[in-house]
């Protein structure tokens, strides 16, 4: 169900150009500044502090995920994703297995389900907690970042528990992990949901009623539902303008369904509205976690992937011992299993939004075509026709509210 936001009212002042100048000045934005928090570029036109108009361009990381992957076993492509978003790359990660389980019709045990759902959710609030303190950070006030970085900090050591990484984390393998939680991470994860709470109200508290950031950011970049529907836009973004599209919820996958969470929704469609949406979707996010908890005690211990001996890797131990397991490895990694020919997409709740896998196999052992849906790059493509008539300062708010991950911009 929608959860609607509760919004401050804000008495910010509405700038007027009644003198413009004829003479318009040329501006980048880009593609190496810390305000565009990424490796991409705004060409815009400025009349004094106004911006008139602009274009963006992208393309400086040069990174052709989606050709690479064409040539490139399955196995081996699930450390491009890690790529895309970096900030919560799990869930890449997970939706890309959920891809190829897809394609090979594989069905994932109920208790693997719900160690994705907490590994996504957590990776959601990492990704939350950038934004949203970069987002302060931007609007002067930068207490508020280092209060909940410490917490992402934390959600990092849950990553290193449960696969030995924490940024780009190659997690999971196709068909469910590649070992069990054990229970120094069961532990890890149930003390984050005791030290979050306390820390994420309080960072609340420092922006929810404070005026200057109210002025700085309400009734700034607001879109209707439906501009943001036009540009195709999803996640918390299309949230705040009050359409209640979330993946999890309208095409569950991972057993989503058996959960019981709200959809925040905002009424105004700017830049206050995306941080109270992110916000409440955090404490949703610790609400989903806490019921996949429960759930996973009611099932059968030490089960942590599928039986698909085909594609699924053989425990290391046996790699170094056993010369089935060896060739077995061998096989899986450089894709010596023939996959069917079948035409998917599977699409996951991003952080950011709808993260798509298109995948269609013509039955060899490499994708014949892949393209990621990658929710920053849709939603980037209307950050150049919204800034004309901001002022120079609003666009930076607008553009960090937006959360454009530079990674998923060039695939």
């Amino acid at each position: 169900m929608s959860k609607p936001i509760t919004r401050i009212s804000s008495n910010a002042p509405v700038f007027e150009d009644n003198d413009p100048q004829e003479d318009l000045i040329t501006l980048n934005i880009g593609p190496t500044h810390p305000a565009t928090h990424g490796v991409f570029q705004n060409v815009v036109q400025i009349d004094g502090e106004r911006i008139v108009g602009g274009v963006s361009t992208i393309g400086y990381i040069h990174r052709a995920f989606e050709k690479i992957a064409e040539h490139r076993p399955y196995y081996q492509i699930t450390p491009l994703t890690d790529r895309l978003n970096y900030c919560s790359s799990p869930i890449n990660n997970m939706g890309w297995h959920m891809t190829v389980e897809k394609l090979l019709d594989i069905e994932i045990p109920k208790r693997v389900q719900y160690m994705r759902v907490i590994v996504m959710e957590l990776a959601r609030i990492a990704d939350h907690i950038i934004c949203n303190g970069i987002l302060g950070v931007d609007t002067g006030a930068f207490s508020g970042f280092l209060y909940v970085m410490q917490e992402r900090e934390f959600i990092y050591e849950i990553y290193e528990e449960i696969c030995g990484a924490r940024l780009t984390t190659n997690i999971g393998r196709i068909g469910g992990f590649e070992r069990d939680f054990n229970d120094v991470a069961f532990e890890k994860i149930r003390e984050f949901l005791v030290r979050f709470p306390p820390v994420l109200k309080e960072f609340q508290e420092l922006f929810d009623r404070n005026r200057i950031f109210i002025e700085r950011t309400s009734n700034v970049a607001a879109v209707t539902p439906e501009q943001a529907l036009d540009y195709s836009w999803s996640g918390p973004i299309l949230r705040a303008t009050g359409v209640d599209y979330d993946v999890r919820a309208h095409s569950p996958y991972c057993s989503y369904e058996e959960f019981d969470f709200d959809i925040p929704v905002g009424t105004n469609g700017d830049v206050y509205d995306r941080f109270m949406v992110r916000n409440e979707e955090m404490w949703q996010s610790m609400r989903i976690i806490e019921q996949a908890l429960e759930k996973i005690e009611k099932e059968p211990k030490g089960v942590f992937h599928a039986d698909v001996p085909a594609f699924y890797l053989p425990p290391k131990e046996q790699v170094y011992t056993n010369m089935e397991a060896l060739i077995y490895h061998f096989k899986i990694v450089m894709g010596e299993w023939d996959a069917p020919k079948e035409e998917v997409y599977q699409a996951v709740e991003g952080a950011n939004g709808e993260l798509g896998f298109y995948l269609i196999s013509d039955g060899g052992r490499t994708p014949y075509r892949l393209h990621f849906r990658r929710p920053s790059f849709i939603n980037y493509q209307m950050f150049a026709p919204m800034s004309s008539g901001m002022l120079i300062s609003d666009a930076i708010i607008n553009m960090s509210s937006l959360n454009v991950i530079a990674g998923e911009l060039d695939a």
